[in-house]
């Protein structure tokens, strides 16, 4: 069981939360702000954080109403919005299986400083959007909601950034609604998996008992061992209290059976299917996601795809490293990244850039 659930955990198979479906005429936002500073809507551990960037990330996080019904209804969406609309394509980012916009702490103000207008976003069953009332979770109702979410806010082509299991998200939408899309960035994805394996066939007694050992704070503890090398105890254990905030919602253990029991994301057909220019950046001491996985995945998005490499730098680039990721998608925003294309015939390392991180 254990190594089932490690499997699921470091690859992205399961996921996370629910939703309330109320009225969105009006479109009033739902984001009150405790006294402390943070959105009443989180849960009262964000006050244990003690990352300073995570705390003002988190202070940032508002709820939007996103419509996934033809009867009016929506569901308060979670996400942190750029304080302006700039002249630069709109730049959304994703984040892996069972996270949040708050992966993105330490990137996201570097972005915006670059003169970047920046959207974090909380895919529909992951985050902290308001899922009392529980819409479906499968990848068609995700892929739906961030549309909607787009269509409704967003409104311009935008460059999709997706890490790990959020890149499979993102190939999956840009593929659906290549309109919504100008550019891909994919960060150590994960879009190889067949979904959520033979977990999708536990009974459902089963699939609960697994994603309580998926909250556990020992299990998600030892992800970090995986994630991240050489950083002190006190802010490994910090940092797991980031990455489970969400877990701490009351729908999130039904949203996440759901998710399981669906299948989850199968993208490994659609790849070859991506239109957009997309960049893979690849941390090269990855212990999740295999090397060869990401070579094969800029082979076959050739010949419109990219490839950066980020030494010294395990599964999470966006944290480990955030300012060499910040500069890379940056870059490639605007049009200024690496220049060199794969040999769709013999594509290999000589097709791959070197970040100094």
């Amino acid at each position: 069981m254990v190594g089932l659930m490690m499997a699921g955990l470091t690859l992205g198979f399961f996921p996370v939360i629910r939703g309330k479906r109320m009225e969105c005429g009006g479109g009033k936002l739902m984001h009150v702000r405790a006294s402390s500073g943070f959105p009443s809507f989180l849960p009262k551990e964000v006050h244990q954080i003690k990352d300073p960037f995570a705390r003002t990330l988190a202070q940032r996080i508002q709820r939007l109403p996103v419509q996934i019904g033809f009867s009016g209804s929506c569901i308060m969406s979670s996400c942190v919005k750029p304080i302006r609309q700039q002249e630069t394509d709109p730049v959304v980012l994703l984040h892996c299986f069972d996270s949040s916009c708050l992966e993105w702490r330490r990137a996201y103000p570097l972005l915006e400083d670059a003169g970047l207008e920046v959207w974090a976003v909380d895919v529909l069953g992951w985050g902290f959007s308001d899922l009392e009332v529980l819409p479906p979770c499968d990848p068609a109702t995700k892929r739906y909601h961030l549309y909607q979410l787009w269509k409704s806010h967003i409104k311009r082509p935008m460059i999709l950034v997706g890490p790990s299991l959020g890149g499979a998200v993102a190939i999956d939408f840009a593929v659906n609604y290549p309109e919504a899309v100008k550019k891909l960035v994919l960060i150590n994805p994960s879009v190889y998996a067949e979904g959520t394996g033979l977990t999708a066939k536990l009974p459902r007694m089963m699939a609960y008992a697994m994603v309580l050992l998926l909250k556990s704070m020992p299990l998600r503890l030892y992800a970090t061992f995986l994630m991240f090398d050489g950083i002190p105890f006190t802010t490994r254990l910090d940092w797991t209290n980031v990455g489970r905030l969400h877990s701490l919602l009351p729908w999130w253990e039904d949203a996440t059976v759901d998710y399981i029991l669906s299948g989850g994301y199968n993208v490994a057909a659609q790849i070859k299917q991506v239109k957009q220019t997309a960049l893979v950046v690849w941390g090269e001491c990855d212990n999740i996601v295999s090397n060869k996985l990401a070579m094969r995945l800029f082979c076959e998005l050739a010949p419109n795809s990219r490839m950066r490499q980020i030494p010294d730098c395990g599964h999470l680039p966006h944290v480990e490293k955030p300012e060499a990721v910040a500069e890379l998608i940056a870059d490639f925003s605007r049009g200024d990244s690496c220049e060199t294309e794969p040999n769709p015939l013999a594509c290999g390392v000589d097709g791959v850039c070197v970040v100094d991180a």
